[in-house]
């Protein structure tokens, strides 16, 4: 569609503005440090704020009082019991509270790098970049895997492979899908899922901004019938759309982080209970 309309601003004389490479969507120039294992860009820069807004939230919090607690510390105490109840509880059920500040950090950290797709200046989620969600989801492959052996010893893997309550004849053939699924699939799919959600988002709101930047430009330029009379539709459809999608793009950021950390307490659970 954006192509469609780009094209037809330019067969009318018009200026267009294209779209940009595939590339210059997620990379961008270093800040400092260029070439060196020091390279500092935005996805540094966004992650690193990311980083420090949960853990100076959580510093302030430690003020006030129980009976008379600061406004930072009732928000931090809704935060944890948000995730209490709707990610550690549900997700690894009895035995949750050594991992609630693991999911907290998973779910902020996450959320937050995900909104600076909508901040003016930044346009970029953090997590549209595959480096971040690998090594969150790593990060989590490794946890549920020492959580499984530090419960249930060697026994963990060996359940894996060699499944109890199978027919002798089908553990061969379960014991690989159990395998590849736990330790191959799921960290793949862990961190896929929310790369690929955040990318796609940042490139709707590219090519809807693109967009509207392009029929406006058509629209001011009033040098044809057909500008004149198509134009203004196109630009307040194309306009809309982007106000649209970047309120639903608001929502996708919280709900990927929330996403992303109640698999983290399901796989945690499955290793901490693994008869369940």
């Amino acid at each position: 569609m954006i192509n469609a309309f780009l094209a037809f601003a330019e067969a009318e004389g018009g200026s267009a503005v294209p779209f940009p490479p595939p590339p210059n969507l997620v990379e961008w120039a270093p800040i400092f440090g260029e070439g060196s294992i020091f390279e500092f860009n935005k996805i540094a820069l966004i992650s690193l704020i990311a980083f420090l807004v949960p853990v100076i939230i959580f510093f302030m919090a430690k003020g006030g009082s129980a009976d008379e607690p600061s406004k930072i510390r009732v928000l931090a105490e809704k935060i944890v019991e948000f995730i209490e109840e709707q990610i550690a509880k549900p997700g690894i059920g009895h035995g949750y509270e050594p991992y609630v500040p693991l999911l907290t950090a998973l779910f902020l950290f996450i959320s937050i790098g995900n909104l600076f797709e909508v901040i003016p200046f930044f346009n970029m989620p953090s997590n549209a970049r595959m480096a971040g969600p690998l090594v969150l989801s790593l990060t989590v492959f490794v946890m549920f895997i020492a959580v499984g052996v530090k419960h249930n010893g060697m026994k963990y893997f060996t359940d894996i492979v060699w499944p109890p309550g199978v027919p002798t004849a089908m553990r061969p053939l379960v014991g690989f899908i159990e395998f590849f699924s736990t330790f191959i699939a799921r960290p793949l799919s862990h961190a896929v899922r929310l790369f690929a959600n955040m990318l796609a988002g940042h490139i709707l709101l590219v090519t809807f901004g693109v967009l509207t930047i392009g029929t406006f430009n058509k629209l001011i330029d009033f040098d044809s019938i057909t500008s004149i009379a198509i134009m203004p539709f196109a630009w307040l459809g194309s306009f809309v759309g982007l106000i649209a999608f970047t309120g639903y793009e608001v929502g996708v950021s919280i709900i990927q982080g929330f996403v992303f950390a109640i698999l983290a307490a399901v796989y945690i659970g499955s290793s901490l209970h693994p008869a369940h």
